[in-house]
């Protein structure tokens, strides 16, 4: 557990730095410094448990407003979505090779969370690249509209490789592999869920801008 935290630190800290000259002014002097700043935000999302849990873990002095929030709780869907496709690349192999009945249904699975783990690497790369310098409100509510559309659609496709598991009844395998994916679509749900709330306000400020 050490080690994942510092791994997901070490990989959220160079977008957290970033962020913090890419915002409106307007939205820069409203971030908070309270303790309880992570906590509140996740009781807005659906998961606040599961929010709680991954995002407490990173020093509270480098998630300080809601652009940050944002990045961060998408680099941790992000995050899942790669151990996720991972685990099942392995399994997908296995299968392969011993010509198991549940190779088709977690073969496309796989593509699916596979779709989820670019589609969320585009949002993060265009968040990124939020409040620059040249940057017009034409601009920024593009930037936040493609943000939104492939965050909504990893979310989706987590969504669709669940399908591929009905009922309870399942082997051991499968409901492995079911935690896992719903796993992932419940921290891509908390993503899309605290990018919103950053997007309201970031749109507002954005329209001063020329």
């Amino acid at each position: 557990m050490a080690n994942l935290r510092l791994s997901l630190f070490l990989t959220l800290l160079p977008l957290l730095c970033i962020s913090g000259t890419a915002q409106p002014t307007s939205v820069k002097r409203s971030r908070s410094r309270s303790p309880s700043y992570i906590e509140s935000s996740c009781r807005a999302t659906r998961y606040p448990a599961l929010c709680l849990q991954y995002l407490s873990t990173l020093p509270n002095s480098t998630i300080q407003n809601p652009h940050q929030l944002a990045q961060a709780a998408l680099t941790v869907s992000l995050y899942r979505a790669r151990y996720t496709r991972s685990y099942m690349l392995k399994i997908t192999k296995q299968l392969r090779l011993t010509k198991a009945k549940e190779y088709q249904a977690v073969k496309d699975c796989l593509d699916q969370i596979n779709d989820s783990v670019q589609q969320l690497g585009q949002s993060i790369r265009e968040l990124r690249r939020l409040g620059s310098q040249e940057e017009t409100a034409v601009d920024a509510v593009w930037r936040l509209s493609n943000v939104e559309s492939w965050t909504s659609a990893a979310l989706s496709d987590a969504s669709f490789c669940l399908n591929e598991f009905p009922g309870r009844r399942m082997s051991k395998l499968k409901a492995t592999i079911k935690g896992k994916v719903l796993n992932v679509a419940q921290a891509t749900s908390n993503a899309l869920a605290l990018f919103h709330r950053f997007a309201v306000r970031y749109r507002a400020a954005a329209k001063k801008l020329p």
